[in-house]
C-alpha cells in the first residue's frame, strides 16, 4: 500500500472539491471583515494579532488571520523544516493585504507541502522542530495537517456563509 498517497488524498480531495472552491471569488472586504469587534486580523502594518497564551475567552479571527495561519504556521513552517522549504515564521513574513495575494499565497504553501507530503518518509521521526512531539514519525505529522487545514478552511466558509448574509 502507498500510505503517502493515502495519507496526500485525503487532503487533496478536500482541497479540490470542497475547500478550494469555496474561496474563489473572495473579495478584500471578506478577506479583511471582523464579524465582531475586536477580532483578531492582520494590520496594514504587516503585524497579525496574537498573544500566548491566548486570552479567554479565545478572540474570533477574521478571514485574513485564519488564511496566515494556514499559509504561515500550518503549512509554511512545516515545509521549511522538514523538506527544505524556504524559511517561514510569523514575525517576519510578509502577510497579504489583499484576497488575491493571500489566496496565492494559500495554493503557493498547499502545493509545496503536498509535494513534500508526497515524498516524505513517513515512519521517520519528525525531529526538534516539532518541539515535544519530536518522536512521532511523519505520518503523524502529515495527519495533523491534514486536519488543521480542513478545520481552518471549514471555518473560512462559515465566515463568508456569514458575510453574506451580513452585508
Amino acid at each position: 500500500m502507498d500510505w503517502n498517497k493515502q495519507l496526500t488524498d485525503q487532503l487533496e480531495f478536500h482541497w479540490n472539491v470542497q475547500a478550494r472552491p469555496r474561496l474563489d471569488g473572495l473579495t478584500d472586504d471578506e478577506y479583511f471583515w471582523e464579524p465582531v469587534p475586536d477580532a483578531w486580523t492582520i494590520r496594514k502594518d504587516n503585524s497579525i494579532d496574537w498573544q500566548y497564551p491566548a486570552p479567554e475567552p479565545t478572540p474570533v479571527t477574521t478571514i485574513a488571520w485564519r488564511m496566515a495561519h494556514i499559509i504561515v504556521g500550518v503549512l509554511n513552517m512545516r515545509t521549511a523544516s522538514h523538506f527544505g522549504g524556504p524559511p517561514a515564521d510569523h514575525a517576519t513574513w510578509q502577510y497579504a493585504m489583499t484576497a488575491d495575494e493571500a489566496l496565492q499565497q494559500l495554493d503557493d504553501a498547499y502545493e509545496a507541502w503536498m509535494a513534500g507530503a508526497r515524498k516524505a518518509d513517513l515512519s521517520l521521526a519528525v525531529g526538534p522542530a516539532e518541539g515535544p512531539f519530536a518522536e512521532e514519525p511523519m505520518a503523524t505529522l502529515v495527519l495533523h495537517i491534514n486536519r488543521e487545514v480542513i478545520h481552518h478552511l471549514a471555518e473560512i466558509a462559515l465566515l463568508r456563509d456569514l458575510y453574506l448574509r451580513e452585508g
